[in-house]
């Protein structure tokens, strides 16, 4: 989200010039030139997810594309990982189940 530099109005992304003043845009918020989609990133988000949703909020504005893909993985590590605990869970109840039904039997 970008704001007018002359007059404080918020502007959309592509504005060329304010709508409120006519005031021409100074150019920032635009993606850094080095800014791209990277898979070591979201595979060090994945990985340790705490530094993945950390590089997501610390370079969410400056560097976007790098920030999703360390935000994605840190999500798909914590989704993951509850999926994990969820399927884990069901099979010690079924377990637990199958001792308690078997002990009765004799």
């Amino acid at each position: 989200m970008k704001y007018c530099s002359k007059c404080g109005k918020e502007l959309i992304d592509e504005a060329v010039v304010c709508p409120a003043c006519g005031a021409p845009t100074d150019g920032q918020n635009k993606p850094a030139a080095n800014d791209g989609k990277s898979f070591g990133f979201a595979l060090l988000g994945f990985c340790i997810p705490i530094v993945g949703l950390i590089l997501y909020l610390v370079w969410k504005d400056s560097t976007p594309l790098k920030a999703k893909s360390a935000g994605k993985g840190a999500l798909v590590s914590v989704i993951v990982s509850v999926v994990i605990y969820i399927i884990y869970a069901i099979l010690i109840a079924i377990g637990l189940a199958g001792m308690t039904t078997g002990m009765m039997m004799y």
